[in-house]
């Protein structure tokens, strides 16, 4: 590649990354205001999470068009076109996360108008604080290029499974003590499976940060602690 079409190539590279960290922000912000929502019963957080899902949805389309037409006109070479594919498998697990959040508001709406059950709020904003530092860490391994940092990040999702399944069962208590208990907690569990997923695709940015800097993903398999969920609960998206 000429040196003046190389530096063409890595200053619409870093438009992309831009776009990306910009996405990776918002979708922080989703996280905790969709826990904030839901723990404070806000209608106008929650709102606020669903429209700005949209903004994730447009820069993830503009990622797309970016990073296909690098792939059509720039040819890039081995390392560069392994950044290519890792922004757009990044961009895609952020608009994932950013669904998730949009699922989370939208439950909280009918959520407000229930009996709230004792702490789950707070539980569940807790789990995800740590589902947001997670893609905080991913993001910033993204960009520092850090191995380290991203290994710590998969290592940490056992930690949310750990919450998720500390969870299921408190609210499965809730259910039998009281019918009443059922239907938010059914609500609750689902929003609990949806920050689960979040940690999920925080590892799936870590695992690209790995495949960017070596070449190849994660030699063992994403450590995961066993779901007490009954598979025919499913997996609480909407």
């Amino acid at each position: 590649m000429e040196p003046h079409i190389a530096s063409v190539f890595d200053r619409d590279l870093e438009a992309v990354q831009a776009m990306i960290m910009k996405m990776g922000g918002v979708v922080e912000a989703q996280i905790l205001d969709s826990a904030q929502a839901l723990e404070s019963r806000d209608a106008e957080l929650a709102e606020k999470v669903r429209v700005t899902d949209r903004v994730v949805d447009e820069l993830e389309e503009r990622v797309n068009a970016e990073a296909a037409r690098l792939l059509a006109l720039r040819q890039p070479t081995a390392s560069d076109l392994r950044t290519v594919l890792a922004v757009m498998k990044i961009a895609a697990s952020l608009e994932r996360v950013g669904d998730y959040c949009k699922n989370m508001a939208k439950r909280s709406h009918v959520l407000a108008n229930m009996p709230s059950i004792n702490g789950s709020g707070m539980a569940l904003r807790r789990m995800a604080k740590t589902v947001e530092g997670m893609m905080k860490d991913a993001l910033d391994a993204y960009i520092k290029r850090d191995v380290e940092l991203a290994q710590d990040v998969l290592s940490r999702d056992q930690d949310v499974d750990q919450m998720y399944n500390a969870l299921f069962r408190e609210f499965l208590t809730y259910m039998m003590e009281d019918p009443r208990n059922i239907t938010p907690c059914m609500h609750l569990h689902f929003i609990a499976k949806n920050i689960e997923r979040m940690g999920d695709h925080a590892t799936t940015v870590a695992e690209q940060v790995i495949y960017l800097v070596t070449g190849n993903m994660p030699d063992e398999p994403r450590p995961k602690t066993e779901s007490v969920m009954p598979a025919d609960l499913g997996d609480g998206e909407d």
